[in-house]
């Protein structure tokens, strides 16, 4: 049998600061914290709200009254399932949360993807972020417009009114391509993250460049051009390690004199998965291939080796993105934020086979 909804009145904090004797506003303060109240007093007013049964105040009024909810929203269009495991997503969320300090603050990651149904018009939210590698931008960036709300991008092309903390992706990937370029490496192939929307994996034709949405993507591939305007690939749904497996195998599993001498991989995990098919095909790297990540992620799976690879700040793209919000939020006019990557060569590039 069903238990019947509870049909008393919520108690009020008016309720509960008449049975202690205090003033409503005492009260108040002894749920927020926001100022001293005596031991004696405190004790009173916490136990008239336990024989009243109240939990503290409501946060729906409260937020009424303050004209804030109390969360901030970051968005992406990873499914949660996804975005979780990239570790990438997750140090910049740790420089988010590092941001927030002793902010009373929430922290609200919402997933566009298409299967989750959100509509961005509802959750409720004081300002929101806008993670990197969005293939769709222009759609969330218009109905958040509406809500009249502070909006951040990471890693974006720009947008009136939107703020933008961004990463040197082009200027990085070409200083990786010209690492490869001093080892003389001619024959370079790409795996990249995805292009856009339909996230369809396959081989990256002059087409699907010139229609690509997703701003990392198109950065991050240009950077290379700038070295190898020639370089082939192959393009990913996303930054997932099966892709970067998958990708390899179609670039490397050719005659010998088909196969690039290097391969270039718009992230870590992707590098992983590459390096995994090149073991699987029998080939040793940095002897027969040699590869170049990105991200600066310390993998243990791909160990031995330690990626080649260009280290971005993620905890410090987080925590500029929360303070640009905080700063926002308190009237100020945040300015950009550019964030720079550095290379770090490890095990997994040496010089052209041939």
């Amino acid at each position: 049998m069903e238990p019947e909804a509870s049909t008393s009145p919520r108690p009020t904090l008016a309720a509960v600061a008449a049975r202690a004797g205090v003033s409503v506003s005492t009260a108040s303060l002894v749920f927020s914290g926001a100022g001293p109240v005596a031991t004696a007093t405190r004790d009173r007013v916490l136990a008239a709200a336990a024989a009243l049964d109240y939990g503290g105040p409501d946060p729906t009024a409260r937020s009424l009254r303050r004209g804030r909810s109390g969360v901030i929203a970051v968005v992406t269009e990873d499914r949660l399932v996804d975005a979780f495991r990239d570790p990438m997503n997750l140090a910049f969320l740790d420089g988010v949360a590092q941001a927030f300090g002793d902010e009373r603050t929430g922290l609200l990651v919402i997933p566009l993807a298409a299967e989750s149904g959100v509509d961005l018009s509802a959750p409720p939210m004081d300002a929101a972020i806008l993670l990197g590698c969005s293939l769709d931008l222009g759609a969330s960036v218009e109905v958040l417009r509406r809500r009249r709300i502070p909006i951040v991008a990471v890693e974006a092309e720009p947008f009136d009114g939107v703020l933008l903390i961004d990463l040197d992706n082009r200027d990085a990937s070409r200083r990786g391509a010209e690492h490869l370029r001093e080892l003389g490496h001619r024959d370079v192939a790409t795996v990249t993250l995805a292009l856009d929307v339909s996230r369809t994996p396959g081989p990256l034709t002059p087409e699907l460049e010139r229609t690509a949405t997703g701003n990392t993507t198109r950065q991050r591939l240009a950077g290379l051009r700038d070295v190898y305007p020639d370089a082939w690939g192959w393009s990913t749904s996303g930054s997932y390690l099966a892709d970067g497996y998958t990708a390899g195998l179609r670039l490397l599993d050719v005659p010998a004199r088909e196969r690039p001498t290097a391969i270039v991989a718009q992230s870590d995990l992707l590098a992983l998965g590459v390096l995994r098919a090149a073991t699987d095909l029998g080939l040793e790297v940095p002897r027969d291939l040699s590869i170049l990540g990105f991200d600066g992620v310390r993998l243990e799976e791909a160990a031995p080796h330690e990626f080649t690879t260009l280290v971005q700040p993620a905890v410090e793209k987080g925590e500029a993105a929360a303070a640009a919000v905080f700063a926002a939020l308190a009237g100020g006019r945040p300015e950009p934020v550019l964030l720079h990557c550095e290379l770090r060569v490890g095990t997994t590039t040496a010089p052209s086979p041939r």
